[in-house]
């Protein structure tokens, strides 16, 4: 289902008999006025209170990149036999920081390909390992490599943060 935003718009001052709905009636004025860019439709709704113009935005499918699970079983081969170094993301389903730090992990994994891997491990249904690391705190992210735990970041951070941390222990982008 596509997103929608409802925008109030008022009469211009220079003409008071102008309907609400005239002073924003394009989408390329509607992109002066602040409307998102992604705005594919607009439409005039009247309502109680006035008028609105509707935006809705573009695709409705979600673009973000989708993170490969780790479990207990492929933690070996994946992650401490790596070569290159990896970055692992504990997470739970119920976790609302873990939601808003998984298209971020995701974009990392696109831009660090090749130099990178990213993996999601559940820490509801892999408490071995959480445990085993000390994860005490979800979304932690780690990274290791050669086998070998090297930095931990705990919390839904700026991608920034993990950018910087990343960047230690691999060349570039």
């Amino acid at each position: 289902m596509a997103s929608r935003i409802a925008v109030s718009i008022a009469a211009p001052a220079s003409s008071p008999s102008a309907s609400p709905v005239a002073a924003v009636a394009t989408p390329s004025v509607a992109l002066r006025r602040g409307l998102p860019p992604t705005c594919r439709a607009l439409r005039a709704r009247r309502s109680s209170r006035g008028a609105a113009v509707v935006c809705q935005a573009q695709g409705s499918q979600d673009t973000s990149i989708q993170v490969p699970d780790v479990s207990k079983s492929t933690w070996q081969s994946l992650v401490m036999e790596s070569e290159v170094p990896v970055l692992v993301q504990f997470w739970a389903s119920w976790c609302g920081p873990c939601k808003m730090i998984d298209p971020i992990v995701g974009k990392l994994s696109k831009e660090y390909e090749g130099k990178l891997k990213c993996y999601k491990l559940n820490t509801d249904e892999n408490p071995d390992i959480a445990t085993q690391l000390g994860i005490r705190s979800i979304p932690t992210m780690m990274i290791f490599k050669n086998g070998e735990k090297k930095d931990a970041v705990i919390g839904a951070v700026p991608e920034s943060t993990l950018v910087s941390c990343i960047d230690k222990y691999v060349d570039g982008r």
